[in-house]
């Protein structure tokens, strides 16, 4: 056993959570050692949509221009397409007063995104080593987490520091190791992503086709590539009814306004099954420890906020950990890794409601189709909606009970949802 020199932070996990975190705590002078399993650039199954306000945060890494240089797509919006006919169409550009850092969206294949950010972190002064595996975590006596054990090129390495970071994902083995293992609600839903060649009509605007409770985005992301993403329900403990492959092409033949859309495009690599989404750790710290992005919290992907929450929350963790750092005494320590959980959650507790709306309305789909009936109708709502996707609109504009009930044409009956919904 090999012992790495001791660091001031450990982050597991090199994706934009990771890389964001490591980039903010070197902006600080903190000693950040950071590993990851994979060797970049790697692929991700991912709908690989930034929103708007995400390039905020990768403009103060100094990632936004390498982003757009390397072919990243701009989307101006979003539509959503229901099984009755209904389209609902919003843009960033609209006349409800918000205004993101930037007027669009922007799609990139994560394999190319997630190298730029992490070497904007490694530039910043971040040990980066790839092709890492964690073996188990690093405990003391009284059950603080002092690091990690690391295998690495066939050895292995006690890697120490005064804080580690999990930033390894949906399945992260930070989070099961220190037994804030996810808890996974309903719906349960798995994704089955994949690129495709040749998709007529790929254009400015992400795009979602809703159909029996599962949906289908499609998003444009350069080079003439179209991301499909196809998110279906699944029971507990129940095997996918079909081969992901064969389970994409059939949405798409079945689908009248995709058939003629694919017929002369093809799948470039294979259908990466990611899930179950719904998932949410029992807390974000441990003596120790913190979780951020994906193994914190990840509801559902069909607001497309995966990336975003991921830089936002390596940038809003930095300030904690260097205050952590800062102080000496572990009652103290865990004060301030409470106050970043805590913080997490106020940040995101609006967005994570507008997210459980949706997947509502996705799972009944005589629900999302009265919605959609309002949306289509009224723009302003439309535009909203997006913009509570994109980041930028505060989700409490959506989450007024008056705006609920316009939205779903609540009868009296129906009150208690919208109630549970605006408490929830």
């Amino acid at each position: 056993m090999k012992r790495w020199p001791r660091s001031q932070v450990l982050v597991i996990g090199g994706g934009p959570a990771g890389a964001s975190t490591a980039w903010h705590l070197a902006q600080s002078g903190v000693d950040v050692v950071l590993v990851d399993r994979a060797h970049f650039p790697r692929d991700k199954p991912c709908g690989e949509y930034l929103s708007p306000e995400g390039s905020r945060i990768l403009d103060s890494m100094g990632a936004l221009q390498l982003v757009e240089q390397a072919g990243a797509t701009q989307l101006s919006g979003m539509t959503i397409k229901t099984p009755s006919g209904a389209t609902i169409r919003g843009e960033f550009v609209a006349s409800h007063g918000f205004r993101g850092f930037r007027d669009c969206g922007l799609a990139l294949r994560r394999m190319v995104l997630d190298k730029i950010v992490l070497d904007r972190a490694r530039e910043a002064g971040v040990t980066v080593v790839e092709g890492a595996k964690v073996e188990r975590m690093l405990m003391s006596a009284d059950g603080t987490c002092t690091g990690a054990v690391i295998r690495h090129e066939g050895e292995m390495h006690d890697v120490t520091a005064a804080f580690v970071v999990g930033a390894d994902g949906l399945r992260s083995v930070v989070a099961r190791r220190l037994g804030l293992a996810h808890t996974s609600h309903r719906p349960r839903r798995f994704a089955l992503v994949s690129h495709y060649f040749g998709v007529q009509s790929a254009g400015s605007m992400g795009e979602m086709f809703t159909h029996h409770g599962a949906y289908m985005g499609l998003c444009n992301v350069g080079g003439g590539l179209t991301n499909v993403g196809y998110v279906v329900p699944q029971s507990k403990g129940a095997p996918l009814p079909a081969a992901p492959d064969v389970m994409t092409t059939d949405f798409i033949n079945a689908h009248p306004l995709l058939r003629d859309r694919f017929q002369s495009a093809t799948r470039v690599g294979g259908v990466t099954v990611t899930g179950p989404f719904a998932s949410h750790a029992k807390r974000a710290w441990a003596p120790g420890a913190v979780l951020v992005g994906d193994a914190a919290d990840f509801f559902d992907p069909f607001t497309g906020e995966g990336m975003f929450a991921a830089l936002r929350g390596g940038e809003l963790l930095a300030p904690f950990l260097y205050d952590a750092l800062k102080t000496s005494g572990a009652v103290v320590q865990t004060q301030i890794l409470r106050a970043y959980d805590r913080a997490r959650c106020d940040l995101f507790a609006g967005k994570w409601r507008v997210e459980k709306l949706i997947a509502l309305g996705v799972a009944y789909p005589w629900l999302f189709e009265k919605a959609a009936a309002v949306l289509q109708r009224d723009t302003h709502l439309a535009d909203l909606l997006v913009g509570v996707a994109g980041d930028f609109v505060p989700p409490r504009e959506l989450l007024r009970a008056r705006v609920l009930r316009r939205l779903f044409m609540v009868h009296p009956h129906q009150r208690a949802f919208t109630q549970h919904a605006h408490r929830s």
